[in-house]
């Protein structure tokens, strides 16, 4: 059963791991695909802005090819006028200082416009061309969408030679790509920040937001040439990305979690049961063999007395008679007194024994105890000595009842001691209460039976049963009569040094 826990376990936890790998996986692709959105958005929004530039140029019917575009339009901007100027190539050269063959032409064998032999050809107002044209970005985007498929190859594949080259802060807007992303990425159900960058490994040049870091970012080639390479990549990372991967197991997780718990818990009960009915078992076991024994021996000393009795030689001697009536009797008291002790815990277990209480001394309860034990501790050459030290000893008790917890108390010192018993009894005022504290010099007790001598029917075991007299009842007995007079009892022992009692009980005035 335990294996089968375990398993069950095991693979609960590789069923998890394995969804969180899927999630994962997942994730990497729907950023993949968003990223590849993003990327080809960019170069599409680049290739219109430069139709745009050469729009007027269509629309008038001249029909130019690549050497031409490459020729007449490299463009700045003008900011602070709001002009767009379009240079030819001695400018290109004069203000990036790249050589002619950069464009892999030559300049003077081409025929061009007139426009080319002019230094600044043209400037265009960025709202108006050429005074009477307005090219709406609606229109750049219809008419460049509606080029002819050659036509439009042609014209992408000479931007892209012409532009390769550019910084790479001229050819984007970082609040367009951040709008591109969150679009794209919402579309693909990814919901969560994120920091991007682009640029080239080789170059200083970036354009990135504040908190990029690269690690654990995905990249994607941005800007690719005639030849599908490109220098530049378009890298996004995701700070709360083992987050948001959780979050969407989180509900797996809970309910593995919630139903392994009930298993784990319906097994360990199950074990805990198992070994309470064990312990429970042998309880029972003990209990009917100590009780045995203690019935047997009066028993045999009653047979025993009778049989004497009988005998011609005794039957007339009234002396011998009235010694063996004797120990008849005591020996049935003794016989009494054990079942009165097993019906008194069972009557404290239903809450049905009538404890009256009254006012007592308790220094005149402890001499009254004392005088049921002193015989026997005398017969084996020991002592019991009282340190009634205490000035108020008034409390609200039952007279038999706390007799007897004392009584059981000083027996067990009796009991417990290997050679003569040596007792000391305490008593001492601790505020509103009185301690009793009962210290003898016997066997003592180990740690762990101290945590369960106050059990019902517990005994230790020292290899027999029957060794010691008592059947696990006695302390179980003084616990619950002191705690039904709102005291509390405790113990402190140490094996072969012996153990010290002490009851508090509340004074009253």
């Amino acid at each position: 059963m335990s294996l089968s826990l375990v398993g069950i376990i095991f693979v609960q936890l590789f069923f998890i791991r394995n969804s969180l790998t899927n999630e994962e996986q997942q994730f990497t692709r729907n950023v993949k695909a968003a990223l590849s959105y993003v990327s080809r958005s960019i170069e599409e929004i680049e290739l219109r802005n430069y139709y745009n530039k050469i729009q007027p140029l269509v629309a008038s019917g001249k029909e130019p090819d690549s050497k031409m575009i490459q020729q007449l339009f490299v463009t700045t901007d003008d900011d602070i006028n709001n002009k767009t100027i379009i240079h030819r190539n001695t400018v290109l050269e004069e203000r990036f200082k790249v050589p002619s063959l950069f464009f892999e032409i030559d300049a003077d064998s081409i025929s061009v416009s007139t426009l080319s032999n002019e230094r600044v050809t043209k400037y265009f107002n960025n709202n108006t061309l050429d005074e009477d044209i307005t090219i709406s970005p609606e229109r750049t985007l219809v008419e460049y969408s509606s080029l002819p498929e050659l036509r439009k190859k042609l014209f992408e594949s000479t931007f892209k030679d012409l532009f390769k080259d550019f910084p790479i802060y001229k050819r984007i807007n970082t609040e367009q790509v951040k709008v591109l992303l969150v679009r794209e990425l919402s579309d693909e159900g990814i919901d969560i920040d994120f920091e991007f960058s682009i640029y080239d490994d080789d170059l200083a040049t970036k354009v990135q937001t504040d908190n990029f870091e690269k690690k654990d970012a995905y990249g994607i080639p941005i800007f690719l040439d005639n030849n599908n390479e490109s220098s530049y990549k378009l890298w996004v990372n995701f700070p709360e990305r083992q987050k948001f991967l959780l979050s969407s197991v989180l509900w797996m997780i809970l309910l593995s979690v919630l139903f392994t718990s009930i298993i784990v818990v319906a097994y360990s009960s199950a074990i805990y049961q198992l070994i309470k009915q064990r312990q429970i078992s042998q309880i029972k076991s003990d209990f009917i063999n100590n009780m045995t024994h203690e019935f047997k021996t009066p028993i045999a000393t009653i047979n025993l007395a009778l049989d004497s009795i009988k005998n011609p030689k005794i039957i007339n001697d009234q002396e011998k008679i009235k010694r063996y009536l004797k120990m008849i009797k005591d020996e049935n008291k003794r016989m009494n007194a054990q079942v009165e002790n097993v019906l008194r815990i069972s009557k404290l277990e239903k809450n049905e024994l009538n404890i009256s209480k009254e006012r007592l001394k308790l220094h005149d309860l402890v001499e009254d105890a004392i005088t049921h034990i002193e015989l026997i501790v005398e017969d084996k050459k020991g002592y019991v000595k009282t340190h009634l030290n205490a000035d108020k000893s008034s409390i609200l008790a039952n007279e038999t009842h706390f007799t007897n917890v004392i009584v059981n108390m000083l027996d067990n010192a009796v009991k417990y001691s290997d050679d003569a018993p040596k007792i000391d009894v305490f008593t001492e005022n601790i505020g509103n209460n009185i301690l009793l504290r009962i210290v003898d010099q016997g066997n003592g007790m180990s740690k762990q039976v101290q945590k369960r001598v106050f059990e019902k029917f517990y005994r230790e075991h020292t290899g027999n049963v029957h060794n010691i007299k008592g059947h696990g009842l006695g302390l179980a007995y003084v616990k619950r009569i002191v705690e039904d007079h709102q005291g509390h009892i405790s113990v402190e022992s140490e094996k072969g040094k012996g153990s010290e009692f002490t009851i508090r009980l509340p004074l009253i005035s």
